[in-house]
């Protein structure tokens, strides 16, 4: 989305430095004849500028102050800063070598302005998707199959709070006809005010789930958190809820807008669910505007359900049914995902290393456990696998910490090794000793572990932790 500097820096009640842009009265930008410097997109981090990009210099682990040399050596067309400091100016103005600035009060709350300018030239299909789990794949799901029938923008990898949201909207491209907006949360309010910057018009909530409960709280707390986003639905608009979830299906009573539910029970069903030999799930959907058979091209029959909610939520906006299916079929997801890949040896590696919790690390090892050679796997029920632990290949978890449980996170990694045992799934644990065999300290004793184990052809090792544990590290070394 472009952006004329001058005029967005009036907006943000900023000043620009260098260029051709003038000061107006009280030190604020104004749009001068002559002024037609202009910016395409935005970013936040110099190593992903693309040329003609607006680069926020925000404080997070590093303050992005430090990287506007790099910002404008990448090829930002300008920088937003509110630490002139940074800035090499010239007796005239200008910036050395550089290009323009413009300098506000407060970066953070003037990305937030900026999503709300960007979300004013959007059009009224904009889609927030947030749950416990299953968003960032139910929203590359729905991306994916929008893009069927609109120019579609969705939020890149989990970009989803008060920086990511930003982001989505402000690099929507010219003539974006629909928008898919992740939203995360840290506790209350904090939907709420992602649902102010991005206006949602549809809502899904994929699931509620016991993660992240030493922020959030209780799991009545989370599901109050994730219902803002439909509360914030206009009564026009469209909630998509899990009908299978008590305490997601109950939001209906909390908005006006049209409900459409999803699963066992709801509007949208999957039936005959069968999974192929790389975990790639296949069934019928039904519906309230016909049936459909399904090939999703994402793994895991744990995603049947977030491929539901990406289905509901685009029948309802009007796609077809032969749409949502080559959607379905085309997507993919956001990196270390259910990626499957062979390693040197002839192993398998199932790297899902992206972020854990009980929930998502009990439908990996259900995958694991279903891969060719570990014995016959089918689907005992919607969303769920059985194993008969009959196969010849060796199953292996290495697993992370499964972070921010509270006072229920030994319960819930004991449950994790439980489920292991009874799948007959052999557990190397990395950093934490809550899985109940010794630990190994890091990446590296854990390379060496599983190169002693001699893996070949048959066998097949699960990678996955929060993002505290960077097991990520270890799945690109195996590979």
């Amino acid at each position: 989305m472009r952006f004329f500097i001058a005029e967005l820096a009036a907006q943000l009640n900023g000043r620009v430095l260098g260029g051709t842009a003038r000061d107006g009265a009280g030190g604020q930008a104004s749009v001068d004849a002559d002024s037609v410097s202009l910016v395409d997109g935005l970013a936040i981090d110099s190593r992903l500028v693309i040329s003609g990009q607006l680069f926020a210099a925000v404080r997070a682990e590093r303050d992005g102050h430090e990287f506007v040399d790099a910002a404008f050596a990448a090829g930002a067309g300008a920088v937003l800063v509110d630490n002139a400091d940074c800035l090499a100016v010239s007796g005239s103005g200008e910036l050395a070598g550089q290009g323009q600035a413009i300098v506000v009060q407060d970066v953070p709350v003037a990305l937030m302005e900026i999503a709300r300018i960007a979300r004013s030239r959007l059009p009224d299909s904009v889609v927030g998707v947030t749950g416990s789990v299953g968003k960032t794949t139910t929203k590359d799901l729905l991306a994916e199959v929008l893009a069927q029938q609109f120019v579609t923008v969705a939020s890149e990898k989990s970009f989803n709070n008060e920086l990511g949201v930003p982001l989505t909207l402000a690099n929507a491209a010219e003539g974006t006809q629909a928008a898919v907006v992740e939203m995360g949360a840290r506790g209350a309010g904090h939907i709420s005010l992602l649902c102010e910057l991005a206006r949602p018009t549809v809502g899904i909530v994929t699931t509620v789930e016991r993660v992240h409960t030493q922020v959030m709280g209780s799991i009545e707390q989370i599901a109050q958190a994730k219902g803002e986003l439909i509360e914030a639905l206009p009564s026009t608009g469209l909630a998509v809820l899990n009908a299978e979830v008590p305490l997601v299906a109950a939001m209906a009573d909390r908005t006006q807008a049209n409900v459409l539910r999803f699963g066992q029970g709801g509007d949208v069903q999957a039936v005959q669910v069968q999974l192929d030999g790389e975990l790639r799930p296949s069934f019928l959907l039904l519906s309230p505007w016909g049936n459909v058979a399904v090939r999703l091209g994402i793994r895991g029959v744990h995603n049947v359900p977030n491929a539901l909610a990406a289905a509901t939520a685009a029948l309802g906006l009007g796609l077809s049914l032969e749409q949502v299916a080559v959607g379905l079929e085309s997507a993919v997801t956001s990196p270390w995902r259910m990626d499957l890949q062979t390693m040197p040896s002839g192993a398998l590696l199932l790297n899902d290393s992206y972020n854990a919790g009980p929930a998502s690390m009990a439908a990996a090892l259900r995958a694991l456990s279903s891969l060719p050679g570990a014995g016959s796997a089918e689907p005992d029920g919607f969303g769920h696998l059985g194993s008969s632990g009959s196969g010849s290949g060796r199953r292996i978890a290495v697993l992370g910490l499964m972070a921010e449980l509270g006072d229920s996170a030994p319960q819930e990694h004991q449950a994790v090794a439980d489920l292991a045992d009874q799948l007959q799934i052999q557990i190397i644990a990395v950093g934490t000793d809550m899985y109940g065999v010794p630990p190994l300290a890091g990446i590296a004793e854990a390379e060496a572990a599983l190169a002693s184990m001699s893996l070949t052809t048959g066998d097949a090792v699960l990678v996955k932790g929060s993002r505290v544990a960077g097991l990520e590290r270890l799945a690109q070394l195996l590979l």
